[in-house]
């Protein structure tokens, strides 16, 4: 599956039973919230609702309950996973060598 974008495994639906479950970022999508909106809601910083939302940080259950609540979903209809692509990171602060 290499070459596929981040964004295509970010925007696949799961289907449980009647119930379709989607990434944050899809959400925000649909809804035409921003960031800036969910955090205020939520009561999160803007940082911690955008690395949610780009799948760099799996929320806790106090988090979900509130993110879910911001946009007016059930817990149970979000996929909280990571979705970003570990072989796109760059570990440790300066990145790593690019001359191996």
């Amino acid at each position: 599956m290499s070459g596929v974008p981040n964004l295509v495994f970010a925007m696949l639906l799961l289907e449980f039973g009647n119930s379709i479950v989607k990434t944050v970022d899809m959400l925000f999508e649909e809804s035409g919230l921003w960031i800036e909106d969910i955090a205020e809601r939520s009561k999160l910083t803007e940082e911690r609702v955008e690395a949610i939302a780009m799948g760099r940080w799996t929320p806790s259950p106090n988090e979900r309950i509130r993110i879910a609540k911001a946009f007016s979903v059930s817990v149970d209809d979000v996929s909280w996973g990571h979705t970003m692509d570990p072989r796109n990171m760059r570990y440790r602060r300066f990145g790593l060598k690019e001359d191996f």
